[in-house]
């Protein structure tokens, strides 16, 4: 048959199937539950269960609408709060405590602006007392930051080993902030702190992940959960830090000093997701020659001498 017959039958049956109300057959593609979706345990940290991977914090909004929205979209579970902003009542930081549901979100004190390890520990019985103001009875969690430099924001490590010994000891969670020295992490773990939480680079730089090698380090060497925290800036990098292996993340600033906040939140929950799924799917092995993604046999030519 002549393609013009071939193409008069088809529209013959369109047209057919139109008379009778019965629309052609046209391909979907597979329905949306046939997507293939790994199943994930939940991120336990100190004997607690949370659904989300990405931790969110409270600062740096334009304003508190804009925080309440970004919470919302990003789905988080856990935010953390800079106890002496909240005390002092800092500027973006009043009405704070009345602005989140703290029946669905788990607050996460932080020791923001302590220099000394004796500063953290005091700030951090403060945090204590502050989850409890928000009704949270049983909250001992506490972000460890012994930040003595001004400048770089960079971590101190002994200030912050001696803090965590003394929390571990009192029955705090500790989940420390630190370089990413896989030495440090291991010791931290050792003293009992329910995470460790390596910066990809400096905070707020949006630098994104500089210390891949040590975070990948950090990774396969713990038994707690590893979070990623500070300098991720897009989404991108974001998913290539769970794609390590890491169980979870803190960002803020990428999130808050974006053009849209909520957007962004919303963006970095699906990088997330999407990197949790990547590391538990497995990637292919990384090769020094190509591979071809089709069968060689059959080939024109192949079967020549």
């Amino acid at each position: 048959m002549c393609s013009t017959g071939r193409v008069r039958i088809a529209i013959s049956s369109v047209v057919n199937d139109l008379q009778t109300n019965q629309p052609a057959a046209v391909n979907e593609g597979p329905p949306t539950d046939s997507l293939a979706v790994i199943q994930d345990p939940p991120l336990v940290i100190g004997g607690r269960s949370f659904r989300s991977r990405l931790m969110t914090g409270t600062g740096k909004y334009p304003s508190l609408a804009a925080m309440q929205a970004s919470l919302e979209s990003s789905h988080c579970d856990i935010v953390t709060v800079a106890v002496r902003r909240v005390q002092s009542g800092a500027d973006g930081h009043q009405g704070l405590l009345e602005a989140i549901d703290w029946q669905r979100i788990w607050m996460l004190p932080n020791t923001a602006g302590c220099s000394t390890a004796e500063e953290a520990v005091r700030v951090a019985r403060l945090g204590r007392e502050l989850a409890r103001l928000a009704g949270q009875e049983d909250n001992t969690f506490v972000k460890l930051e012994v930040i003595p430099d001004s400048r770089h924001l960079l971590p101190d490590p002994i200030g912050t080993l001696e803090a965590a010994e003394i929390l571990v000891r009192e029955g705090f969670t500790v989940l420390p902030y630190i370089n990413a020295d896989p030495l440090l992490a291991k010791r931290l773990e050792e003293a009992g702190c329910a995470t460790v939480m390596p910066l990809g680079s400096p905070i707020g730089s949006g630098q994104g992940i500089r210390n891949a090698a040590n975070i990948a380090i950090i990774i396969e060497n713990a038994r707690v959960p590893v979070v990623v925290d500070a300098g991720i800036g897009v989404p991108s990098e974001a998913a290539q830090a769970m794609e390590m292996g890491a169980d979870a993340l803190l960002i803020n600033s990428a999130i808050a000093l974006a053009g849209q906040p909520a957007a962004m939140a919303r963006a970095m929950a699906l990088a997330a997701d999407a990197g949790r799924q990547a590391f538990l799917a497995g990637r292919l092995p990384v090769r020094a020659l190509a591979s071809p993604s089709s069968p060689t046999q059959g080939r024109i030519g192949s079967d020549r001498p």
